[in-house]
């Protein structure tokens, strides 16, 4: 196994295939380093691919307390395992959980990003229903807690917009519950109480955003209603920021749909490479 070491001192496992310009691949809440196979296996054919698995999920180390969990530190972590791998810059693709930290990564350390992809983040960021995904989280977070990985996984796995990946692929989705059941609990409850329920809204970072010029590609799903108007808001805010909506998909886009999420990825980055994703014309805002 190859480890990456934190700016705290506990271990991130993590692995990469391929040879070219570097892509970190940031897992969601329910994922871990084997969520980004359909993408490794895509995109290793032309570049360098890294997955890892987040702090809390092993093989990574667990920090036993939740203090040790948080935004900010999520976007160091990221950073980390660019140190350890000895890439200075990557293009950067995070879904949800990751997607957050993608934003932040793009925020704190510009310089070390090519490009970000945000997929489906959103989740507690809309200032009117934020206090209520925030209790929903703290919830959730006891829940792994009291009853362990292995008995939250199928209820959560049939979320809102987790169905639309059981519908489509039956297979896969017990595959994904299945290794959501797999997760430490511990590791779980720590992340959902110190990221999830306790991150900013993107909303709080508008002028940051304004001035936050990396090339970034944000891609949602037209039946993942939580992420729907912050995907706008940061079309609205990105200076060189593209938006896709996929049609009938969920949350979980790039197992649900990976044909289309690598095509439009893989786009995206031929365009970043070729210099030619640049900022929004100002002819195209309305007044």
């Amino acid at each position: 196994m190859t480890w990456a070491t934190t700016t705290d001192n506990f271990r991130l496992h993590y692995e990469e295939a391929g040879k070219g310009t570097p892509i970190l691949f940031v897992h969601e809440f329910a994922g871990d380093w084997r969520a980004w196979e359909p993408q490794m296996r895509y995109f290793s054919r032309r570049h360098r691919c890294i997955t890892y698995s987040a702090r809390g999920y092993t093989p990574s180390d667990v920090p036993p307390n939740a203090s040790s969990y948080s935004q900010e530190q999520a976007v160091k972590d990221a950073v980390s395992v660019l140190d350890a791998a000895g890439i200075e810059k990557a293009h950067i693709v995070g879904l949800s959980m990751g997607g957050f930290a993608t934003i932040h990564f793009g925020m704190m350390f510009p310089e070390r990003a090519l490009s970000l992809c945000v997929a489906g983040a959103g989740f507690a960021a809309e200032k009117s229903t934020q206090e209520y995904y925030r209790g929903k989280a703290r919830e959730t977070s006891k829940r792994f807690l009291n009853e362990g990985a292995k008995a939250v996984a199928p209820g959560y796995a049939l979320s809102p917009t987790r169905v639309q990946l059981q519908n489509k692929d039956p297979r896969g989705w017990h595959e994904f519950m299945t290794r959501l059941g797999e997760h430490d609990s511990l590791g779980s409850a720590n992340t959902m109480f110190g990221v999830q329920s306790s991150r900013p809204s993107i909303y709080d970072f508008e002028e940051k955003l304004k001035v936050m010029k990396v090339p970034t590609l944000v891609i949602n799903g037209d039946e993942d209603d939580p992420c729907i108007n912050p995907g706008i808001f940061l079309k609205k805010m990105l200076p060189a920021c593209g938006l896709l909506m996929l049609p009938k998909t969920g949350h979980t886009i790039n197992l649900e749909e990976p044909d289309w999420f690598n095509m439009f990825l893989a786009d995206f980055i031929a365009h970043v490479e070729a210099g030619t994703w640049v900022e929004r014309d100002p002819r195209a805002k309305h007044e």
